[in-house]
């Protein structure tokens, strides 16, 4: 089995990857490691949860090592994330993986006070972890200088383009210097990504873990058959019966998130809503109480999960199913990790029934149904899945023309000089 040592990182990072209980590179770790660690481009087809931050962050320290420079600090490594969440847990792994190195890194985002992200960038520093917005206002003003850059990172970009970033993404691009090594990072790789890719990466080494690789054989999976009105009271029973210290639940809308705290406090739970309509600083405690276990269950909305990054998340519910399979896997990635196992429950109403069969075919595991609750309803059990038909080997029989259907095609003749007398 591969080692980190095997992948010929310093041993400064060794160490420090030990402290933090690394033994074995992951797959993408693994794959794309080393073509980084040679200056290669890399287009990585990943979900979070996979060590991707690894993958790039440990490449970028290396090569800060090897080429230390005497001058000033400049920042030499851009990673670019979607979210606040994201931006933050990524910096905390530079952090950890850096903890012997000379190297500088900070963390900017939005909807917080600007002065002191822009004292520290006074400073100087190396590497610089942002999402967009805040990156873009900072380099107007004159804060942020990106033309030392040699190492660009683009994390989750599916994310991104949902979040509507693209044009703010090509401006960084313009911003950046030609001569510098590029790695983009997405859970999907649609059309727009691809295009996306190809405008800045030079052949680029692509490194993919599929959906079904970041499945984890420890999560048990099931789906629970429930009337839309009733979802809230069996999320309730069910916190409560599994004495639940460390969920998350999913739902599709911010509002729907909001709501489903205050259901939950009618009951007793106590629970935290994360979206992208929070302030910072209420993300902030939402996110502090949960990993500290003050805040027992987290109710969070598909690109707020992005940063959820806690080893000690034992069950998640999919309060909503959500309309794309692949963020299933993604936030049924939320537990199992560090080796534990993990439970996740799909909530299923009468309208969600293509949303199951979807997710169900892109992972290729039927989940178990767990009829033993007292909300269980069989009309949202929607029907087997058909097998496609086969195409026909030869086109269909043509009526032929003295058949006493067929009607001959008459010509309109366009008038001229005429019309309906509407004006233009």
């Amino acid at each position: 089995m591969t080692t980190f040592q095997d992948l010929g990182l310093a041993e400064p990072i060794l160490r420090a990857l030990a402290r933090e209980g690394y033994e074995h590179p992951t797959p993408v770790q693994e794959l794309a490691i080393p073509p980084l660690l040679k200056g290669s481009d890399v287009l990585g087809v990943a979900q979070t949860g996979t060590g991707k931050t690894a993958a790039f962050a440990l490449p970028v320290l290396q090569t800060m090592m090897a080429n230390r420079s005497s001058r000033r600090r400049v920042i030499r490594a851009l990673v670019l994330s979607p979210t606040r969440e994201l931006a933050a847990q990524i910096g905390e792994r530079f952090a950890a993986y850096a903890d012997e190195l000379d190297v500088r890194h900070t963390v900017i985002f939005g909807g917080v006070n600007q002065n002191p992200q822009v004292r520290t960038l006074q400073r100087g520093l190396d590497i610089l972890v942002a999402t967009p917005g805040r990156l873009l206002d900072l380099v107007g003003q004159g804060y942020i200088d990106l033309s030392s850059v040699e190492f660009f990172v683009l994390d989750e970009a599916d994310r991104m383009l949902d979040m509507g970033f693209i044009h703010d993404i090509r401006k960084v691009l313009k911003i950046l210097p030609r001569a510098r090594q590029n790695l983009l990072f997405s859970a999907t790789m649609p059309t727009s990504i691809a295009e996306l890719a190809g405008s800045f990466l030079r052949d680029a080494v692509r490194v993919e873990v599929t959906p079904e690789t970041v499945t984890v054989e420890r999560i048990a999976q099931t789906v629970m058959f429930v009337k839309k009105a009733d979802k809230r009271r069996l999320l309730g029973q069910l916190i409560k019966t599994h004495n639940v210290g460390c969920g998350i639940v999913f739902t599709r809308t911010k509002h729907g998130a909001n709501r489903l705290v205050k259901q939950l406090a009618q009951v007793g739970i106590e629970a935290a809503a994360i979206h992208g309509n929070k302030s910072q600083n209420a993300r902030n405690r939402a996110m502090n109480g949960f990993r500290s276990g003050e805040i027992p269950i987290l109710v969070a909305t598909d690109i707020a999960s992005r940063g959820i990054d806690v080893d000690g998340v034992t069950h998640v519910f999919n309060f909503d199913l959500p309309n794309e399979p692949e963020s299933y896997v993604h936030r049924i990635g939320r537990t199992a990790r560090a080796g534990k196992s993990g439970v996740a429950i799909a909530f299923c109403d009468e309208s969600e029934g293509a949303y199951l069969r979807d997710i169900e075919r892109l992972t290729g595991v039927t989940l178990t149904v767990d009829e033993e609750h007292a909300y269980h309803e069989p009309a949202a059990v929607p029907p087997p899945a058909q097998p496609r038909r086969a195409r026909r080997s030869s086109p269909p029989k043509q009526s032929a023309p003295n058949e006493r259907n067929a009607r001959p095609r008459r010509r309109r003749r366009r008038r001229r000089g005429g019309g309906s007398g509407n004006a233009h």
